[in-house]
Parts: C-alpha cells; sequence; structure tokens
C-alpha cells in the first residue's frame, strides 16, 4: 500500500481553562498574523470546523515574551480572555522552559505564572471602573446601572454586565443574556454575568458571552464579577466562583485582579489547505 502524502496545512492546539474551550494558532516563527474574521467564524462552527468559545492568535512581541490577539466564535475581536490568557501562558512557558511569562494584548502587557500545583495564574490588570473605561454609553452610576436588577458595570479589556441574584441556577440566562449584550447603553455590546451569593467569599456564576454565547466559563467575566461583588459589599477581595465548566479564584490586588484556575491541551491539529482556502 503507497503511504499517503504527508498533510499540509496549518497547524493549531485545542486547549480549555475550566471548560472554556479555545482554538490557539501559533504564529511566533511565522512572525505575522493569519486569522481573518471568515477563518474564526468558520474554526468556531462546532458542526464544520473545530469549534470553540474563543480563538487565540500568538504573535512576536517586543519587550515581551509574546503577543495574543482574541476572537470570537461569530469572527468579531475580543479584547480580553483571562481564560485563553492562561491557557496560552501555560503552552508557551512549557516550549521556553519557563514559570512566568509577560504577554500583549489589547489589554496591555500582562504577567503570568505557573502554581506549585499546576495551575496558572494571570494577572488581568486593573479594573475598569468609569463609565468611559467599561465603556458605556453615557455617564452613570456603574455600580446601579439604569437596569431591570441595577447590575454592576465593569471593564476588564472588555466590557461586562453583573447582575447579582437569588440563584444563579435558577436564572434564564439564555433568555435574558442576548438582549442585555446589545442594550444600548454598551455601544461595544456587552459580556453578562449572572452570580448569587454561596457563602463567605463565594459565588455561583454563569455567563453569555458576546459573540459567543453560553460559555462553561468565563475568565475575565470572573474577575469582573469579583470586582462587582467586593464593591457591593458581598465579599472581600479574594472570591472563589463556581462556574458551569469549574472553579476559577480571584484575588484584587494592589497591581491588578489575578484569576487563578486549571488549563487543559486536549490535542493537536493541522487545518487542511482544502479547508483554509478562501478564508486566509
Amino acid at each position: 500500500m503507497n503511504a499517503l502524502p504527508p498533510l499540509q496545512g496549518l497547524p493549531f492546539l485545542k486547549m480549555h481553562g475550566a471548560g472554556n474551550d479555545f482554538v490557539v494558532i501559533d504564529s511566533r516563527a511565522r512572525g505575522a498574523a493569519v486569522v481573518t474574521p471568515a477563518l474564526a467564524r468558520a474554526l468556531g462552527d462546532r458542526n464544520r470546523g473545530v469549534g470553540f468559545d474563543q480563538l487565540a492568535e500568538i504573535r512576536p512581541a517586543e519587550g515581551a515574551d509574546f503577543a495574543l490577539d482574541f476572537w470570537n466564535n461569530d469572527g468579531s475581536r475580543a479584547g480580553a480572555c483571562g481564560n485563553a490568557t492562561r491557557c496560552v501562558s501555560d503552552y508557551v512557558m512549557r516550549d521556553l522552559g519557563q514559570d512566568a511569562v509577560t504577554l500583549r494584548t489589547l489589554r496591555g502587557t500582562l504577567r503570568a505564572e505557573r502554581s506549585a500545583d499546576g495551575r496558572v495564574n494571570v494577572n488581568m490588570g486593573p479594573p475598569q471602573l468609569d463609565w468611559r473605561g467599561v465603556p458605556l454609553a453615557q455617564d452613570v452610576d456603574t455600580l446601579r446601572l439604569p437596569l431591570p436588577g441595577e447590575p454592576v458595570a465593569v471593564g476588564m479589556g472588555n466590557p461586562h454586565c453583573v447582575f447579582f441574584v437569588p440563584d444563579a441556577e435558577a436564572t434564564d440566562v439564555a433568555g435574558l443574556g442576548p438582549g442585555v449584550e446589545h442594550d444600548p447603553l454598551f455601544p461595544e455590546r456587552t459580556n453578562v454575568e449572572f452570580a448569587s451569593l454561596t457563602g463567605p467569599d463565594r459565588l455561583r456564576m454563569r455567563v453569555w458571552e458576546r459573540g459567543a454565547g453560553i460559555t462553561l466559563a468565563c475568565g475575565s467575566g470572573a474577575c469582573a464579577t469579583a470586582v462587582a461583588a467586593h464593591l457591593r459589599g458581598l465579599t472581600g477581595r479574594r472570591v472563589a466562583l463556581d462556574l458551569d465548566g469549574g472553579r476559577l479564584e480571584v484575588d484584587w490586588r494592589e497591581d491588578g485582579v489575578w484569576m487563578t484556575g486549571p488549563v487543559a491541551m486536549v490535542f493537536e491539529g493541522r487545518l487542511t489547505p482544502d479547508f483554509l482556502a478562501g478564508l486566509v
């Protein structure tokens, strides 16, 4: 039997953090980004592509170990993605033989570190609490937005709208999330979190992500929710959050909001030339 010719195409990784799943494309050696909105949409299709909550593309960066670009599965850009940042940082730390890395995103220069227990911590930077920084369309009280339920607005490099509800498990996330995401108060749309207090410094959180819908976890959303809970007087500055996909821990320190959680490498693959035709 003749051997099949080697498969040519674009290598990728599939990773997840607490069930928040990502396709990762490493473009460091290439020196230039390859992801387009069309490629992100095609890859994000869970039936005809690979499927992901977000796509992360690694690029070279001066003054940092690497740079990251984020995409949603609808082909739109994402300004921040905490779990993808942790997962990619773990991959790059292993590649470089380091226990800490710096990376550049639209959020700025971030630092990630590996814990002794194998989990990865990332400093997501300080929260944006002014209405312009979230951003919102007008000057309103970000701690009690003029929306039903009086949610809290927090920017973490992307906008978040946090609702504190009696029971996050019973909340109709699919029904409520889209309307809030597209509310005129949010000129760039928004991620939407629903959280309930389940114990001292512990929250149950569910999330609707802009451009992705319901996801099992959202790192920047966990950070925003922890910040909002502290500002509302519900918790201290260190919070454990139980999401649909697992637990994340957030610590709002003087130098920024640190988020800790698990990382998992699922598989490596290669996109075929036929799939890529017309997409890059």
